[in-house]
């Protein structure tokens, strides 16, 4: 099992550099696994199928019984933290040529130094057609400065100015080497036909196994393409049920979510409306059906680090390759009630996989997740769980290949 599910989420976290380019690949996924892409008024009937939105993708398998069961939703956002490239980026500087970039999220800078870094994005051309590119080769690197000229790093730590020292050099010469031509070259195109370009970095570097044991996965963006890799994956996975069973992946989590494919957006409760509507229910009817849903958050969690133990709270600090961790605030943080988190831990007992507890300290105030937007906006009882991972919001994260797999089996009894 442990080589078939490294191979499955190692494909998807290699083809996937970009939120659009994993809305690509799970599209295709899908479509091999039965699920039919829906762009009319109809929603399918008994079939299963999905609505893409941008970065953002809804997939579905209607159940026998929506008006007494409800809906069982897992949602998980596609985008990660990053470095985006500038809408006008090139810049000439002693002899190499540059990429004016824009911070996304709350990346860890000093992550993306010295890796050998790709380029990959989508353009929107003349036609209204959007295609999407990748480099399949290093194009870029953000080189350290030498400790001979920056004597007292080791001591003082590495201060990154955001502006003046996270421009990548991708070539060397006289002249400025040209982002839109490139991209237009890319993409077999001429130049005027590419009327604007988002695009960002990401590491080269494959997901891998690692570890004398092969317990650990290694990538860029485990946060958290991982919990999608787990969403997707139980729901095809899982029987058909009473309930009617639905994966919710938004863009720009990293951000707050409040844009048109956000969580704080329209597209999971207008989808969920247009399935009732399908379904036979009138409105009220629809309303009724939402306090009888349950919504699994997932996102990963802060596993215990070996060499910082004193930044968790040992009595509800999640430890790599033993479970999920149920994520609880009680500032609202996390949505996670006595009642959400109940449902996710017998989903677990079902599938017979442990399950943790994560907790902040109280003077280390913890993030948050779509899990809060989603109860606020459609009052359905929310609980937050995650993988527990190391190294968060750097440009290569490790996870416990275990918690994959008892996540993925806790999510797919959830389900059903």
């Amino acid at each position: 099992m442990t080589i078939e599910l490294l191979s499955s989420i190692s494909s998807q976290l290699d083809s996937a550099p970009t939120p659009r380019h994993l809305v690509a690949y799970l599209r295709k996924k899908f479509a091999e696994a039965g699920f039919t892409e829906r762009t009319d008024k109809s929603m399918g009937g008994d079939s299963p199928g999905l609505v893409t939105f941008d970065g953002s993708l809804i997939a579905w398998r209607p159940g026998t019984s929506l008006a007494t069961s409800g809906f069982r939703i897992v949602g998980a956002h596609t985008d990660s933290p990053c470095l985006r490239i500038k809408p006008n980026p090139s810049e000439h500087r002693y002899g190499f040529s540059t990429l004016l970039v824009e911070i996304y999220g709350s990346p860890l800078l000093n992550s993306w130094l010295d890796r050998d870094l790709g380029i990959a994005g989508h353009a929107a051309l003349k036609s209204g057609e959007t295609r999407l590119f990748s480099s399949n080769k290093p194009l870029a690197r953000i080189s350290q400065l030498a400790i001979h000229l920056d004597r007292e790093v080791n001591e003082r730590g590495l201060t990154l100015d955001k502006q003046l020292h996270l421009s990548p050099a991708w070539s060397t010469g006289d002249s400025t080497a040209d982002f839109k031509q490139w991209v237009a070259k890319s993409l077999d195109l001429d130049q005027d036909e590419v009327l604007q370009i988002e695009a960002q970095l990401f590491d080269t570097a494959k997901a891998s196994a690692l570890g004398a044991d092969d317990s650990l996965l290694v990538s860029g963006r485990l946060d958290n393409q991982a919990s999608c890799w787990a969403a997707v994956n139980s729901l095809i996975a899982a029987e058909r049920s009473t309930a009617t069973q639905v994966i919710a992946l938004f863009d720009h989590e990293e951000v707050g979510s409040e844009s048109a494919s956000g969580a704080a957006g329209p597209l999971l409760e207008h989808t969920l409306e247009r399935l009732a509507a399908d379904a036979g229910l009138s409105r009220t009817e629809f309303l009724s059906v939402l306090p009888l849903s349950t919504c699994v958050s997932a996102d990963n969690a802060h596993a215990v680090h070996h060499n910082y133990s004193d930044r968790h709270d040992m009595a509800n600090a999640p430890i790599i390759n033993r479970g999920p961790a149920v994520k609880i605030n009680s500032n609202q943080r996390y949505a996670t009630s006595a009642e959400s988190a109940g449902t996710f831990i017998e989903a677990c007992n079902r599938a017979k996989v442990p399950h943790q507890v994560f907790s902040s300290r109280n003077n280390i105030p913890c993030g948050s997740t779509i899990g809060p937007i989603t109860a606020t906006r459609l009052g359905i009882r929310t609980v937050d769980v995650g993988v527990p991972q190391l190294s968060m919001h750097s440009a290569r994260e490790v996870c416990g290949v275990k918690d994959l797999d008892a996540l993925r089996r806790a999510l797919t009894a959830f389900l059903c």
